[in-house]
């Protein structure tokens, strides 16, 4: 099992029982790895600063019991923040009718790169308003997706806050 999948199992249980879901875990850097942990508050919430500093204690724990990473890191514990990243599924369910930046893992339509309006996530197909048109992206040929900060969104973030 790859260093990722073997952290996110590892760590996901505790990060329920904390009141936490788990966005994703990335590792990155090459002379210098780390290791980001990103969570969000399970009530949907805002995270500060004193969230992150809980997960990361008891990430920390459990991180130095298992040690699935071999070489050295440092571990970064963040909020997905406004213009979050879309990785899983109800990601995309949750920000419906919301601007976002997709790249694909090949070839969709000639192209990889995607934005446009979230118009609705069903049977594992994002379908996106893109200034050419509407386009169906699978999820699995999905790399990486994040929102994209406009007013729409930060009125919505405000509204929560």
């Amino acid at each position: 099992m790859d260093p990722i999948r073997r952290v996110e199992k590892m760590i996901e249980p505790a990060l329920t029982d904390m009141g936490y879901e788990l966005v994703r875990v990335r590792i990155f850097g090459s002379r210098k790895q780390t290791l980001q942990i990103m969570a969000d508050r399970a009530d949907g919430k805002p995270m500060n600063v004193d969230h992150c500093a809980d997960i990361s204690h008891a990430v920390s724990a459990l991180l130095e019991v298992e040690d699935p990473i071999r070489d050295a890191y440092t571990l970064e514990v963040s909020s997905p923040g406004i213009d979050r990243p879309l990785v899983r599924p109800r990601d995309y369910e949750r920000y419906t009718g919301y601007e976002a930046k997709i790249e694909t893992h090949g070839m969709i339509d000639g192209r990889r790169r995607f934005q446009g309006r979230i118009l609705e996530f069903t049977d594992g197909i994002v379908r996106l308003d893109a200034k050419d048109g509407e386009i169906e992206l699978p999820i699995d040929d999905i790399q990486q997706a994040k929102l994209v900060m406009t007013d729409e969104l930060l009125a919505a973030a405000a509204a929560a806050d």
